[in-house]
């Protein structure tokens, strides 16, 4: 009895620190840190405007700026980029944008070009593809405002401006091509009243198509009658668009305004990141832990009925019921701990799925602590492969620990087997998607440089790291059963049709896939619409949601196999929470479908790819903590009750 109010008492506990933690949570995911050190402009200082990737949600397939004719520098030079930015497919490269601080610029002829029938197709291809062109402006993105049209208050912003557009002319039904050949930027800019410095807290801009015109022949001290500051004509409207056709000439113009603002340059990033739909995330959230709450209340229950169950029985509750579903999973004690079928492979992707866990938690804590901003570009993805680089010392330590408990002897092979099974179906497939973006000629396709570095890492410190884990893992004392296994193994009875090992499984992924799939709307919009995605705080809690239900919901299972007498719960543990990875995949397929408006071949292969990546990673990780917890289980049960 004193064990039973011990674990009321515990309970209670969790339930008076939960407001707490959800308090902590709501407030972490509006903090940051930039990232960057800022920097103080005076008046007339020269502003370095950065160009950077061309983008299409309708293709996903990047390209460099100047892979298109647009008007290049003098030279053109490469910016450093971290590996998370090269692997993101960023190309940031000068521009012959030339600002001045507070100093603004009306009607600047940029170049002027002649269009020839190839150039005139490349501009008509990435129109028609619906192409952004990024900048980059003291490390701000360049974005477009919207105003929109149900709340006159609130505006959007739309990360880079479109190549050009597509449309008619009045009384023809003809398509034709316009290019965007006139940018209107707006630089916002924070004041410190006694330096009288600035620093820049926003980079606007919107663009104009418009067919420029002159008098006489072109020179460099030519005037535009279409837009002339000296006539205070300046452009305001896209009603004469310029038409991309092949010999067609195009003179590319840009302004430059200065805003002065209230926003701070730490707050600068907030117009970004602001989030207009909390509640969703919070009704997520509530959703969630109802199924955790109901899960948690059946393996109460099954704790206290099972656990305790000499105490019942030695003051007499024990009722007839009861009596007979304890001798079902009590049966089984002599071979509930016996190896499974390829016990080798459990403990390779037990290991591999320790090594995800340990990325994934340090990652989110990294994170919500700010230190992973969006102005760090690549620096999530830098941080991620750098962990699961370093986290190979503790998957090489699970896989271990777990393939002597087995009585296994050969630990390296097992070792070598965690350090290169998962990376190498990853790299395979990104490879083959990698070639395939090759053939595109999209700057999104990892160089071979990179390529390299990336094995370097594999094999220079991941696989190493596994090896030290391993040994580390396997000079351990093995862990011992609480009971011992029988020498010939137990005729398993004809199991109830829901008991079925498919069925059972199936079922078993859908309680941890409902708990994460609206916040999935949300990273997979952030990935494929190319929107931020900066609420940690909120995907940290979804995240500990979603380890309490993979626990739970293998628990309850487990228990239920048991009371059935059916023993083989190892494989089954792991697949049962893994089995939401299924969904997981199922789910892209729909948003593929009912979100994206993907129609090329290559760019359905890499979404399909990256998701069957994404969803494989997902199996490893919910397949683990399933597969952890029941084992946490079946010892506790089996080492607490006496066995007859």
């Amino acid at each position: 009895m004193e064990s039973r109010s011990r674990s009321i008492n515990k309970l209670t506990s969790s339930i008076v620190w939960l407001p707490l933690f959800l308090f902590l949570i709501h407030g972490s995911h509006c903090f940051y840190l930039p990232g960057v050190a800022p920097e103080d402009f005076q008046k007339g200082d020269s502003l370095k405007v950065k160009v950077n990737k061309l983008t299409s949600i309708k293709t996903q397939l990047p390209y460099s700026y100047y892979s298109l004719p647009f008007c290049p520098p003098g030279k053109i030079v490469d910016s450093a980029e971290n590996l998370g930015e090269v692997l993101r497919g960023d190309r940031i490269e000068n521009s012959p944008y030339v600002f001045k601080m507070r100093d603004p610029q009306m009607c600047t002829v940029l170049c002027r070009i002649t269009l020839d029938a190839k150039t005139a197709k490349q501009f008509k291809e990435k129109i028609g593809d619906e192409y952004r062109v990024n900048m980059i402006l003291d490390n701000l993105p360049l974005v477009v405002p919207i105003r929109r049209s149900d709340q006159d208050s609130s505006v959007v912003y739309q990360l880079g401006y479109h190549v050009g557009l597509k449309g008619q002319y009045t009384g023809s039904k003809e398509e034709k091509y316009f290019i965007h050949n006139h940018l209107a930027f707006t630089v916002k800019f924070h004041r410190d009243p006694e330096s009288d410095s600035a620093r820049i807290v926003g980079f606007e801009v919107k663009p104009y198509s418009i067919r420029h015109e002159y008098e006489g022949t072109w020179n460099d001290k030519t005037r535009l009658t279409t837009c002339d500051p000296h006539n205070k004509r300046t452009v305001v409207n896209s009603n004469t668009p310029q038409e991309v056709e092949a010999n067609n000439e195009i003179i590319f113009t840009y302004d430059v305004e200065y805003q002065e603002s209230d926003v701070k340059w730490a707050s600068r990033w907030d117009a970004y990141l602001l989030m207009n739909d909390d509640q969703i995330h919070w009704f997520s959230i509530v959703n969630s832990l109802m199924i955790v709450l109901f899960l948690s209340g059946m393996v109460a229950m099954i704790m206290l009925r099972t656990l305790y169950r000499d105490i019942s029985r030695y003051n007499e509750l024990e009722t007839q019921e009861e009596a007979q579903e304890e001798t079902g999973w009590k049966l089984v004690h002599g071979d509930v701990f016996r190896p499974p079928s390829n016990s080798d492979l459990l403990c390779v992707y037990v290991g591999t799925g320790v090594q995800f866990l340990g990325m994934v938690l340090v990652t989110m804590i990294f994170a919500i602590f700010g230190f992973l901003s969006p102005s760090n570009r690549g620096g999530l993805m830098t941080a991620m492969l750098l962990l699961w680089v370093f986290m190979g010392i503790f998957a090489g330590y699970a896989s271990a620990r777990l393939y002597k408990m087995f009585k296994g002897a050969e630990w390296k092979k097992v070792a070598f087997r965690t350090a290169c099974m998962f990376p190498g179906i990853v790299f395979a497939i990104f490879f083959v998607l990698n070639a395939l973006i090759w053939g595109q000629k999209s700057s999104g396709a990892v160089p071979f440089g990179t390529m390299f570095a990336l094995v370097l890492l594999w094999f220079g410190i991941s696989v190493p790291l596994v090896f030290v884990g391993g040994y580390v893992g396997f000079k351990k004392p093995a862990i011992e059963d609480p009971v011992k296994t029988n020498k010939i193994p137990r005729q398993i009875p004809e199991q109830a049709w829901y008991m079925n090992p498919t069925f059972s499984v199936l079922i078993g992924g859908i309680l941890p896939f409902g708990a994460v799939f609206i916040e999935l709307f949300f990273i997979l919009t952030s990935i494929w619409l190319n929107q931020f995605y900066y609420i940690f705080g909120f995907l940290f809690l979804v995240f500990v949601i979603l380890l309490i239900t993979c626990a739970e919901i293998t628990i309850v299972l487990c228990y239920f196999q048991l009371c059935s007498e059916d023993y083989l719960w190892w494989w089954r543990s792991y697949l049962t929470s893994g089995s939401s990875a299924l969904y997981l995949f199922l789910y892209a397929t729909f948003y593929f479908f009912t979100k994206l408006e993907i129609t090329k071949l290559v760019s359905g292969l890499m979404y399909f790819g990256y998701m069957l990546i994404a969803s494989y990673a997902f199996f490893v990780l919910t397949g683990t903590i399933g597969f952890y917890a029941c084992f946490w289980f079946t010892r506790l049960i089996y080492s607490s009750v006496k066995i007859d």
